[in-house]
């Protein structure tokens, strides 16, 4: 059956959506009279590709094509919901490059799959008619210095980043929810990314003191594929103002877009665990540039990253004035953790606690308050550290960490990263040449508790059996980071540190900071923070003050020394030994890039796919090191590899990760 081309503009220029790098380029094909209408930039069609049916997104219409050979028609326009609008389309392509990803790995990211079923929810009501909204009380931003200005300037309209730092015992979310109604009323939509259901939870009971349940608009990997769909569509059709959500949500296409905000952005929850592994933090980021919306970046404490912006001047601190936190925050002090101390403390061989820790325990219970014991998780990870200090080992080199080899071949600490073994390693710390196995993680129980404190009931918190709060009455509570329960605590003992202290990974510290933040806060002012651990470390004296952007100048003033991210940019590249060397044969880094490598992959860590492993060689990593000049330059060079590596027509399997939260 003939068909007759669209009278005006008769090319679609579209995208097929087939997770193939070389093929992550436009395609022109000609659409019918009868199409024309409904094949609009940013909806789904299907289309004839390599004898195969496909899914394709429209990107352009065009009277003309440069293609000179005949062009086919497309098969059927699929919806005519525009799914992808032109701020999602730039957002994607400027994510691509980024992360060397190609755009239709995104795109299922960012678009929910179609449920036909969901196109028939009503979503023409507006915001205002789902519901009665209350004028909310915006007084809790007036505690922070600059907190007025800031509301004032998102409010009119102006481009506001803040990173916030939440003062200890602020209800973060009541002050979120407040703005964000405010927002709303106004006329304008407000987005919020938080790292899983509980914060989502608890910013939507927030918003629902102010508005109606209609009016909040969740978007999670838990819901059904209609309700996700649904509620989709609902954001497009402008019907959203208010959407709060995990880490995909982070590309809400909303109109009018005036407030993003983002909590807790070091929690590894933001990083999609697919390719291209993008972080929602990096997808607001570049979203508040390229739609001009206010960003706020909150959380206890501040990233590395974070830090970055605030010091390039992108974005500026947001934080309580210094009475105001000494008036907060619990009394915290440190109590030594090393084997000497413990050894001799009676209390310690008791209960594994120092003296100090259990007489704040004892006192919060027999106050009937409750208390908090954070334990690290469970688990295993071969790396080194320093017999005598416990200093993580590094290598002299890189700054690696310095671990030994799964295979055996060599006995001596040998570099993760860049693989050069250091038979003489030194502790740069205390000058010992003794390293010892860490071992990360504990198998801490409660019942070594329970009989310190016998006349109390224990509750746990972890791995799949989270309480989300506990009563405010004399308990003890032992949670791993993360799973620590609401409550109006008497006192917090924070365990184990040095596991938590001594991961190998560039950002075990700051993590551990802000996981003893995190607890920290749950503390009533009057109560107290044990953290037993060195009091000389730099992060336990900012956590004694409180001082949470002075420790993050800290954190990034040594990723600058030892040139670690975010002060510089590092991609991970995993495959068989034979794939890597063809992939850096043939692709064109950045000027001043350096390639550390390759070595095995990290215990625990594997590469999908099947190869002949005799042939090819076992799968190892190699990281490419470039200066922050040119955002983008690293990620738009790995892709152009990818590209030219599908042309090749290549086909061992090969792993890029850019910036990726964990590196070891």
């Amino acid at each position: 059956m003939s068909q007759n081309q669209a009278v005006a503009q008769p090319v679609v220029r579209v995208l097929p959506l087939l997770g193939l790098a070389h093929l992550d380029r436009e395609f022109d094909y000609l659409v019918s009279e009868a199409d024309s209408a409904a094949a609009r930039p940013g909806v789904k069609v299907r289309i004839r590709f390599a004898g195969r049916l496909v899914d394709a997104l429209v990107l352009e219409r065009a009277s003309t094509s440069t293609h000179e050979g005949k062009l086919r028609f497309i098969e059927r326009v699929i919806s005519t919901e525009v799914v992808a609008p032109r701020e999602l389309r730039l957002l994607i392509d400027a994510l691509a490059n980024r992360y060397s990803a190609t755009r239709s790995d995104l795109y299922r990211a960012a678009i929910p799959t179609r449920h036909a079923k969901a196109e028939e929810t009503d979503t023409s009501t507006p915001w205002p008619e789902l519901g009665q909204a209350e004028e909310p009380d915006l007084s809790a931003w007036s505690a922070y210095e600059f907190g007025e200005s800031f509301v004032d300037a998102v409010l009119g309209g102006a481009v506001a980043r803040a990173a916030w730092q939440v003062a200890p015992g602020d209800d973060w979310a009541a002050a979120v929810a407040s703005l964000v109604v405010k927002v709303a009323l106004e006329g304008s939509s407000a987005l919020v990314v938080v790292p899983d259901q509980r914060d989502v939870d608890r910013v939507e009971a927030a918003l629902r003191e102010l508005v109606s349940a209609k009016q909040v608009t969740t978007l999670t990997a838990s819901q059904g594929p209609q309700a996700r769909y649904s509620r989709y569509l609902s954001v497009i059709h402008g019907q959203a103002r208010i959407v709060v959500g995990t880490r995909s949500a982070a590309f809400a296409p909303m109109r009018n877009l005036r407030l993003m905000v983002v909590m807790f952005d070091g929690d590894d929850s933001l990083v999609d665990p697919r390719e291209p592994y993008f972080h929602a933090r990096e997808v607001l980021t570049t979203r508040s540039g390229i739609e001009h919306a206010s960003l706020i970046i909150g959380g206890h404490t501040r990233t590395a990253e974070t830090q970055l912006l605030v010091e390039s001047g992108w974005m500026h601190s947001l934080v309580a004035p210094r009475e105001a936190l000494r008036a907060r925050m619990p009394r915290i002090h440190a109590a030594g953790d090393s084997d000497f101390e413990l050894e001799r403390d009676p209390r310690a061989r008791q209960a594994r606690l120092p003296s100090v820790a259990f007489q704040a325990a004892a006192h919060a219970l027999e106050r009937d308050q409750p208390v908090l014991f954070q334990v690290p998780r469970t688990g295993y990870i071969q790396t080194l550290a320093c017999g005598t200090c416990r200093a993580p080992s590094r290598c002299r080199w890189c700054m690696g960490p310095l671990g030994l080899p799964s295979s055996g071949e060599a006995a001596a600490p040998t570099c993760r990263w860049c693989g050069r073994i250091d038979a003489q390693h030194v502790c740069p710390s205390c000058g010992s040449r003794k390293v010892r196995a860490v071992v990360v993680g504990t198998e801490r129980t409660a019942e070594e508790l329970g009989r310190a404190f016998a006349k109390y009931r224990v509750v746990t918190s972890w791995g799949e059996k989270v309480h989300d709060t506990v009563p405010d009455k004399a308990a003890i509570v032992v949670a791993t980071p993360g799973a620590e329960p609401r409550a109006d605590y008497g006192a917090a003992v924070l365990l184990d540190t040095w596991a938590l202290l001594q991961r190998p990974d560039l950002r075990a510290v700051e993590d551990a900071f802000a996981r003893w933040a995190a607890a920290a806060t749950l503390v009533r002012h009057e109560g107290e923070v044990v953290v037993v651990a060195d009091p000389a470390l730099p992060a336990v004296q900012h956590l004694i003050r409180w001082d949470m952007p002075g420790f993050a100048a800290l954190e990034l003033a040594q990723r600058r020394d030892a040139r670690f991210p975010p002060a510089v940019h590092i991609a991970l590249v995993d495959a068989p030994r034979a794939a890597l060397d063809d992939f850096f044969n043939n692709v064109d880094l950045p000027a001043h890039a350096e390639l550390l490598g390759p070595v095995d992959l990290p215990q625990g860590e594997h590469l999908p796919g099947e190869w002949d492993v005799a042939q090819f060689g076992p799968a190892q990593r190699m990281l490419v090191r470039a200066p922050l000049a040119g955002r983008n330059a690293l990620g738009m060079a790995l892709r152009a590899g990818l590209v030219s590596r599908g042309a090749r027509r290549a086909d061992l399997p090969l792993r890029v990760q850019v910036n990726p939260i964990n590196i070891g």
